[in-house]
């Protein structure tokens, strides 16, 4: 039985209330992340460009990649955009929130292809607002539009 919680309606009667409904509970998940760099390619395509496609062609439901405004990694090389410097190498992060079974997939894959990457990963906690749209994300379709 769905949890609900009970909310005042401003200018009603004292009885009237709004009942809202809140999910019973959300799904469990790994959100997983690549640190990759910006021009790193894998089989000629850029390689955030590639995890992407890759993800997606796996049937995920969603990926970001964000470019990041300066960092470093294991050599310890500090990457940052400068006015001299335009074509900096910066860090790319590519997320991804999965259920397990499809970060393991996802995981196995990139193993198979031999890359060397650099990935975090933590359980989550995710859901969808509103809570009737999660039917729809399961069985694939799209959300409508903003």
């Amino acid at each position: 039985m769905p949890n609900h919680q009970r909310s005042h309606v401003p200018n009603a009667a004292p009885a009237a209330t709004a009942v809202i409904a809140v999910p019973e509970s959300n799904m469990e998940g790994l959100y997983l992340k690549f640190y990759v760099s910006e021009f790193r390619e894998h089989n000629g395509i850029l390689l955030f460009e590639w995890l992407l496609e890759r993800a997606k062609k796996c049937g995920f439901h969603g990926g970001t990649a964000m470019r990041a405004v300066a960092g470093f990694g294991r050599h310890g090389i500090l990457h940052e955009e400068t006015f001299l410097e335009l074509a900096a190498d910066l860090p790319v992060e590519v997320s991804f929130v999965l259920s397990k079974d499809e970060a393991k997939l996802f995981l196995d894959l990139l193993q198979a292809e031999n890359i060397d990457l650099f990935y975090v990963q933590f359980p989550v906690e995710y859901g969808f607002l509103p809570a009737n749209h999660i039917d729809d994300w399961r069985a694939g379709e799209k959300p409508p539009s903003l």
